[in-house]
């Protein structure tokens, strides 16, 4: 029989939860790559800021969570970051901005120092 401390089991849950991130975000970015080729008013734009907008909610209110264990100055800087994605999402979906590039480019940054 296994026997798992508690510390094995904390630290497994919490590679598992990076993993789940990352591919999260690896979907944000290929479905923004496919947007920004079909363009802003495309069904790819559409679909992209809908996942996007999904993801950074769901992000967003798991940093604000009192329980997250990151520190609370890495956990502001990146409420800071989703809000910000959220509005430039909003930005695209209302023709106010028409390339995808900035949120690429934030998005791959932050799915890079999941890595870390």
């Amino acid at each position: 029989m296994y026997q798992f401390s508690y510390a094995e089991i904390v630290e497994e849950s919490f590679a598992t939860s990076r993993d789940r991130e990352r591919e999260a975000l690896d979907r944000s970015i290929e479905a923004m790559k496919r947007a920004e080729a079909a363009g802003p008013k495309s069904r790819e734009a559409v679909e992209a800021v809908y996942l996007v907008r999904s993801l950074w909610t769901i992000l967003v209110e798991d940093l604000a969570n009192p329980e997250n264990t990151l520190p609370e100055d890495l956990r502001a800087s990146l409420i800071s970051i989703g809000l910000w994605v959220m509005r430039e999402a909003e930005a695209i979906r209302l023709g106010r901005v028409t390339s995808f590039a900035s949120l690429i480019e934030i998005t791959t940054s932050i799915r890079e120092g999941l890595e870390a």
